[in-house]
Parts: C-alpha cells; sequence; structure tokens
C-alpha cells in the first residue's frame, strides 16, 4: 500500500547505497554489493532484445568530453517528451537500458547517459570495468563533470526532432540523488523523479537548502517501507522543501526495498530442490520463502509506481 510520507535525503554514502541494494529477488537475495546486479541480468537484456523499438548508442560531445549514451524512440504520431535516465551506482546496466527502453514504449524520448564515459581502462565506460572498478569510478566522478555530462544530454535530447523541447530526469539508488540535485542545477527541466535517492545536503546530513531554493522544477519522490537509511531523514528534506515553498511529492511504498523498481522486474525467485539433509533444506525452504515475500513486496511497489510515473509524466 502506498503511504505519503516524506522525502529523501542525508548524505548518500555509495557503498551504503550498493549494500542497501539486498532486495531479494533471484538475482538480488544476496547482500553482497554489486554481487549480481551488472553480471546476471539476462531477464533485462532479452526484454531489450525483444523490442522493436529504434534504439541507438550515441555520443553526446561538449568540450574534449565525450558521453556514451543509450537512446529509444518512441513509436508515436507526435514529437514527445525527453526523459533522463540515471543510472544507478552499478553503472550502465542491462536493466537501466531495458528501463529506458520501457519508457519508450509509454511514449517518450529516453535516453541514458553512461556517467563512466571515459572513465575505464583506454577511455571506456561502463562495460570495460568490473563491478569493483565500477564502484571506485562511481565514487571518483567530479560533481562538476556530471552536472555537465546531464546538462550537455539534455541540450542533446531537447533538440531531437522527436522531442517536444520538454526534458524531465529521472533516477535510481545513486542515480536518484543525481536526478535530485540536476533538478538543482538545471532549472529548465519540467520535472525531476527521484526513486530512493536523496537530495543534495551537507556532510551532516542536513538539506542543502541554498541548492534545494534552485529547484524551479516540481520533485516526486518514490520510496521503499524497508529503506530505513533513507527513510530516516526524509522529513528533513520535507521540511527544508516546505520552508523554501518547493513542490515535493513522495510517496514511500510498504514492504518494499530499496531498489525495488529493479528487484521487482526480476524473475520470481525459484523453490529450492530437496537435498534430503533436514537442516539444509529447511534453511533453503526458509530462505525461500523470505526471498517470494520480499520478491511480491518489490513486485507490487514497481508496479504502484510505474503507473503512478506515467500519469505523473503525461501530465508534464
Amino acid at each position: 500500500m502506498k503511504t505519503l510520507i516524506s522525502l529523501l535525503a542525508a548524505l548518500f554514502l555509495l557503498p551504503s547505497c550498493a549494500r542497501a541494494q539486498d532486495m531479494s529477488g533471484h538475482h538480488h537475495g544476496a547482500p553482497s554489493p554489486a554481487a549480481d546486479t551488472i553480471e546476471t541480468q539476462e531477464w533485462a537484456k532479452q526484454r531489450l532484445a525483444k523490442s522493436s523499438r529504434h534504439q541507438e548508442w550515441v555520443k553526446v560531445k561538449y568540450g574534449n568530453r565525450e558521453v556514451n549514451s543509450f537512446v529509444v524512440y518512441p513509436e508515436v504520431k507526435t514529437k514527445a517528451t525527453a526523459v533522463i535516465v540515471i543510472h544507478e551506482i552499478f553503472g550502465m546496466s542491462d536493466w537501466i537500458q531495458s528501463l529506458t527502453d520501457q519508457l519508450a514504449e509509454a511514449g517518450y524520448v529516453a535516453i541514458a547517459p553512461d556517467l563512466l564515459s571515459g572513465m575505464g581502462p583506454n577511455g571506456g565506460g561502463t562495460s570495460s570495468m568490473d563491478r569493483t572498478g565500477i564502484g571506485q569510478a562511481i565514487r571518483d566522478l567530479p560533481p562538476d563533470q556530471i552536472t555537465a555530462d546531464l546538462s550537455a544530454v539534455a541540450d542533446y535530447v531537447s533538440k531531437l526532432p522527436a522531442s517536444n523541447g520538454k526534458v524531465v530526469v529521472t533516477g535510481y539508488c545513486w542515480g536518484g540523488g543525481q536526478s535530485f540535485r540536476f533538478a538543482t542545477n538545471r532549472p529548465d527541466i519540467k520535472a525531476a523523479f527521484v526513486f530512493y535517492g536523496p537530495p543534495p545536503a551537507a556532510a551532516d546530513g542536513t538539506p542543502d537548502k541554498t541548492a534545494l531554493a534552485k529547484i524551479k522544477a516540481p520533485v516526486y519522490g518514490f520510496y521503499a517501507g524497508n529503506d530505513a537509511r533513507i527513510n530516516a531523514t526524509l522529513p528533513k528534506t520535507i521540511e527544508a522543501m516546505t520552508e523554501l515553498s518547493k513542490k515535493f511529492d513522495p510517496v514511500t511504498y510498504d514492504g518494499a526495498g530499496h531498489g525495488f523498481m529493479r528487484a521487482g522486474e526480476a524473475p520470481e525467485p525459484t523453490a529450492p530442490k530437496a537435498t534430503g539433509d533436514k537442516d539444509a533444506d529447511d534453511k533453503a525452504a526458509t530462505k525461500y520463502q523470505q526471498d517470494l515475500t520480499n520478491y511480491k513486496a518489490n513486485k507490487k511497489a514497481r508496479d504502484e509506481a510505474w503507473e503512478r510515473w506515467k500519469k505523473l509524466l503525461a501530465s508534464v
């Protein structure tokens, strides 16, 4: 059930974000940071491969930098609003590409920049690094470069012939925090959709009111009920946004875990096969039931959030 609450917050420590991705689907039950998220998303890859929509990789250039970006076009008769998709701490994953395609399916020009472009070996991006390298590269990204990358992508996508000139931004986990931050740096975006990510904040977690005061667009939040790390700081964010007369509309999805948009799309957990070892079988059965409960909660949250999001996008 959706529960209206307060928005995000406090300082977003990247390792914490990675640990919080324990969402227990078939591919997401392990507490290891990026253990399977970037390695076993065959389900997302297969969905993407079946899409009939036009997909392409483009290099968005500004100055001496190139940002490798994945663009998917909707099959519509009129020009469409553009959505910038900011990836998780795991970089340009199969799921992020699949989500970008799903946004195009819903009728939007969708673009997902690989913010690790040029940061890997021999100038590569996400695909050139292992999970340890991706995490380190994310931590080392200069904030000004992230802003410049996203601004260049916004300029690019807003001028595409298929675009109506309107641009919104969304992000997940680490990307959720970056989508909130981009709203403070890009006054002409039409909306920011923040999925379980924090706002700009001081070292002690206090929302940065100077930054938040620059926001012109409405900010919509999507949060998990089982995400105490983020939820504990939401009241301060709501307080700050209210004080600054900024539109902030957060919703929390009860029972869901951090990262539910991805976990809710993963395959349902499979029941374990009996081995004849009673203790081992009992433990496996208990874990399966917990994984199944978590999966169902994440799927429900994902489906409800997706419906809410599509309605909000249609109103932009």
